[in-house]
């Protein structure tokens, strides 16, 4: 506290946001994004906001817009389970669906694990929007692959990339890609399995794997899951639903879908 004469000269304290609990209807506006929904679920760590267009989008529990004030958005108490009509991602789900002609864009993705966990999660959403998720080899030639690809307005790509963090080699290999009709997303795990909750697959937390090692191989050996397939299969059969996934990574894929979707 700074004080002259026993004059405190603090600035004053900004009196707390208001809570407000995250109940089934209510509309708030996400503050960075602009994003306004209602909610249609959450639970102690986010909220799920679906838009006029039907569509969801997932977000950390905290500082929101109601009636253009802000106020901290906390979980709420004695929530109704979610309506079977929910897909695993928490939009609609849409009834004797016909899939739909897949579109000129793509959304690639580095491994096959990726795809098969986006695949779960939103394969319901990508048949609606006739949206193909393609597997890459890792993501080291991704400046060449879009430049064969040769994006456009009506022809876009969206990249979901792992360990997609400030310094990394990752980030260094994006920054090769400039254009407007790509969009590159990611989170901050070093490989997919660790988007996945740990209570999800039944742990803690991830194991820590020595730098240079491999890491699905040290963590398969320090939980005792046998080989990394085995593993994956272990991971991938936890997975139900968007509530089992971290939401750095739903934040990522949602807004791959939304970019290569946009009339």
């Amino acid at each position: 506290m700074r004080s002259y004469d026993g004059i405190d000269l603090s600035p004053p304290k900004r009196p707390p946001l208001p809570e407000v609990a995250a109940d089934r209807g209510l509309v708030l506006e996400e503050v960075l994004t602009g994003w306004v929904g209602a909610v249609v679920d959450s639970d102690r760590e986010r909220v799920s906001l679906e838009d006029r267009h039907g569509k969801v989008r997932v977000f950390p529990l905290g500082v929101f817009l109601l009636d253009g004030k802000p106020v901290n958005v906390v979980r709420t108490r004695g929530s109704a389970p979610q309506a079977d009509t929910r897909t695993a991602s928490g939009s609609r789900a849409v009834p004797n669906l016909q899939a739909r002609v897949a579109r000129a864009s793509r959304i690639w993705v580095e491994g096959q694990h990726d795809a098969e966990l986006v695949e779960r999660v939103w394969g319901h959403d990508l048949r609606v929007e006739g949206v193909v998720v393609e597997p890459l080899d890792g993501i080291d030639d991704l400046p060449a692959l879009v430049r064969t690809f040769g994006p456009s307005r009506d022809r876009r790509v969206g990249v979901l990339v792992d360990h997609l963090v400030s310094g990394s080699k990752e980030s260094r290999i994006v920054q090769g890609v400039t254009s407007p009709h790509v969009l590159v997303t990611g989170h901050p795990y070093v490989d997919v399995w660790q988007a996945v909750k740990p209570a999800a697959v039944g742990i803690t937390a991830w194991p820590a794997v020595a730098r240079g090692s491999s890491w699905k191989e040290g963590v398969c050996a320090a939980l005792g899951w046998g080989q990394p397939w085995e593993g994956w299969r272990r991971v991938l059969a936890a997975v139900d639903s968007y509530a089992d996934l971290e939401v750095p990574l739903l934040q990522s894929v949602e807004r791959l879908i939304d970019f290569v979707t946009e009339p």
